[in-house]
């Protein structure tokens, strides 16, 4: 019993004493008074016993009882079934569906942050619900239909059809003994169809089976590659998965064994040897003597044992794996909406100030193109990146970032680079009276692209220049923005934006000095 009841059992009794004590004097009066009738003094000596005991009765009855039935019902408000999902994974997905809805306010598409909402209300209520969903997944012409029909009992699909014939993801609810939990086993379009509608099909099935709790695997011969590869691939998100080999009646005994090995071989380190099941889910007919046609039942006991056998060792988990999966899926997806809208608010600083800094030099020409010489235009531009990923800067601290990186810049020869390739650029486009002009300050724009393309990339990493440090973010940089469908582009934008402004000062001021 915890100490806080004890204590409160003590205290309660000796008040009930107290009250008791103070209940006998009075009656004691009393009953002296009537002491000239025995019979009533016996009546009201009885009632003061009955009421004392009534009152501690249901103290302790409180107490005891009533006290700590409401702690447990507290502890376990809702018992929906015996079967419950873990409670730490079962947090861990909560918490971070709170996370995506927070991020979730951030994102500026409606249509996106809608479709993430959504998604997010489907993942809760499967948590609530806690169904088994197992997905059966394979290539059109595996069995999976004939799997579902022989699985279910009855028949829910076309069987011994075209490939293509399940177009969307079908699902049926099925109950097993010893478990709590409803099972849906959704059928899905084949994969490695031909043709546009096959390729989304096939889009529509990979959806499907990476939402499944447990994953039926479905071949009819030794795996491809083209097989191998989905199967690896979701067996390494964490999909837990029973490979099953169809079609056993068109084998001999030996051919079936063999084949079986070799599959065994292939998945081991990701799927477990008994977890690679032989049957055959739509044997063939016979024809026999009479001229009768015998129709085989289906042989699907081994598989139904081995799931039936995963299912109530690893259900639990399974449902609280998947669910935690989808979570953390969800979250990936929205941090990767939340970056492009950042990348692309980025970039459209940087773009500004490129040519903000192309502006400066060009009406202020100095002797050497150096990033030194808009400092404080970069580091303005330092500042609202650092803004747009969350990270409030002062200018001083922007004007430090800036003038680190430029010092980089300079020690690679990336300068005397940027300077050689832009100015070959410019002949083949630039009267050669303007080039030296327009040079420096196409440079500088370039150069100031290059400082805030890095820039963005330590804002993306949380203020973390990676295991290569600055160097190898600006090298990577230059880079990129050095190939011939960039440079083009960009000689272009700086024409219009650089060039042709230089161009028209230049006519003006010989304009005006042939009126002189």
């Amino acid at each position: 019993m915890p100490l806080s009841r004890i204590v409160t059992l003590i205290v309660g009794l000796i008040v009930i004493l107290g009250l008791a004590l103070w209940l006998i004097d009075s009656l004691s009066r009393l009953y002296w008074q009537l002491s000239y009738s025995p019979l009533l003094g016996n009546l009201l000596l009885l009632l003061l016993i009955v009421l004392i005991g009534a009152l501690v009765a249901a103290f302790v009855y409180y107490v005891l009882v009533i006290q700590s039935g409401e702690k447990r019902s507290r502890r376990n408000p809702k018992r929906v079934t015996a079967a419950q999902i873990p409670a730490g994974k079962s947090d861990a997905a909560s918490t971070t569906l709170q996370a995506v809805r927070q991020q979730v306010g951030q994102i500026q598409d409606e249509v996106a942050r809608q479709a993430l909402l959504s998604k997010s209300r489907e993942i809760e209520a499967n948590l609530a619900r806690g169904e088994i969903q197992v997905v059966v997944f394979g290539t059109g012409s595996a069995g999976k239909t004939s799997l579902v029909n022989a699985i279910m009992g009855r028949m829910v699909g076309q069987v011994d059809a075209p490939m293509g014939t399940t177009q969307v993801g079908e699902t049926y609810c099925l109950r097993l003994k010893g478990l709590e939990r409803k099972i849906l086993i959704t059928d899905t379009p084949g994969i490695l169809e031909a043709g546009v509608a096959g390729t989304e099909r096939e889009q529509m099935a990979r959806e499907l089976a990476t939402e499944a709790d447990l994953l039926l695997f479905v071949v009819d011969n030794d795996l491809r590659r083209s097989e191998y590869e989905p199967l690896r691939g979701l067996a390494e998100i964490g999909k837990r998965s029973l490979l099953v080999l169809n079609k056993t009646d068109l084998y001999t005994d030996e051919d079936k064994e063999s084949i079986l090995a070799r599959l065994r071989q292939r998945v081991r380190g990701f799927i477990a040897t008994n977890d690679v099941v032989a049957i055959a889910a739509n044997p063939q007919s016979a024809q026999l003597e009479t001229g009768e046609t015998f129709q085989p039942e289906p042989d699907i006991v081994p598989l139904l044992r081995r799931t039936a056998a995963v299912l109530r060792a690893e259900g639990e988990d399974l449902v609280a794996d998947n669910i935690l999966l989808q979570s953390l899926r969800l979250g990936d997806e929205a941090r990767k909406l939340i970056d492009g809208q950042r990348r692309r608010q980025a970039d459209k600083i940087v773009e500004r100030f490129q040519w903000i800094g192309a502006g400066v030099v060009s009406v202020t020409p100095i002797p050497v193109v150096d990033l030194l010489a808009t400092a404080a235009v970069n580091a303005q531009m330092v500042v609202e990146i650092g803004r747009v990923y969350g990270c409030e800067l002062n200018m001083e601290r922007g004007r430090e970032l800036a003038l680190s990186l430029a010092k980089t810049i300079a020690s690679l020869g990336i300068v005397k680079g940027a300077i050689q390739l832009l100015s070959t650029a410019l002949q083949l486009n630039v009267a050669t009276f303007i080039i030296g002009r327009a040079i420096q300050g196409v440079t500088a724009a370039y150069l100031t692209r290059i400082a805030g393309k890095s820039f963005i990339e330590y804002f993306r990493h949380d203020q973390d220049w990676g295991d290569g440090g600055m160097t190898e973010v600006v090298q990577r940089q230059f880079q990129i923005n050095r190939r011939d469908e960039f440079i083009k582009a960009f000689i272009q934008e700086a024409i219009a934006r650089v060039v042709k402004p230089l161009q028209d000062k230049s006519e003006a001021m010989e304009e005006e000095e042939s009126r002189e």
